[in-house]
């Protein structure tokens, strides 16, 4: 099973020089909570979430037709390409720690949007049949690593650390 199989198509995406009210239309019709940005080839340039849209407009204390998205994207993209088996997606968001990632063709642009709960569902379907692609567990312990926070994840590191060394 590969990226494409599972991905959300078309994904719809939004410009750097749209504002976040833009984006947050596109999240409203789409019923989605991230949008790719993109350039005029299409190509994916950013990444854009509704936590990103809150948080700048409390932070700025600006309405959202006044912040371009540029200004609050994140730059960057933990993208995988379309023929990518789904254990290297899942293996992607979990080291990046993202829920969700654009689906590229093979020049980089966008095809689709692949999230965890895409993830999730294929490995429900699989529960007590032969497994086709993600296990179920692998799929809980990518949600817990996302889900982790940097302190947790910090400590956890420096106890690691710490028991290498006295072991």
């Amino acid at each position: 099973m590969n990226a494409s199989d599972l991905m959300t198509a078309p994904a719809r995406s939004c410009r750097t020089t749209d504002t976040l009210e833009r984006a947050a239309q596109v999240m409203w019709d789409a019923d989605c909570g991230v949008v790719p940005v993109v350039d005029g080839d299409g190509r994916v340039v950013g990444m854009v979430t509704d936590r990103d849209i809150c948080m700048a407009a409390y932070m700025q204390g600006r309405a959202l037709w006044l912040i371009p998205v540029s200004n609050v994207m994140a730059k960057h993209v933990y993208g995988v390409r379309e023929t990518d088996p789904i254990e290297e997606v899942e293996a992607t968001m979990r080291h990046a720690r993202v829920h969700r990632v654009p689906v590229l063709d093979a020049e980089g642009r966008l095809k689709g949007v692949l999230s965890m709960n895409d993830l999730a569902r294929n490995a429900h379907r699989s529960v007590g049949h032969k497994a086709d692609g993600l296990r179920y567990d692998s799929v809980v312990e990518t949600l817990a690593a996302i889900g982790m926070s940097h302190a947790t994840r910090a400590r956890d590191a420096k106890d690691g650390a710490a028991a290498r060394v006295s072991g």
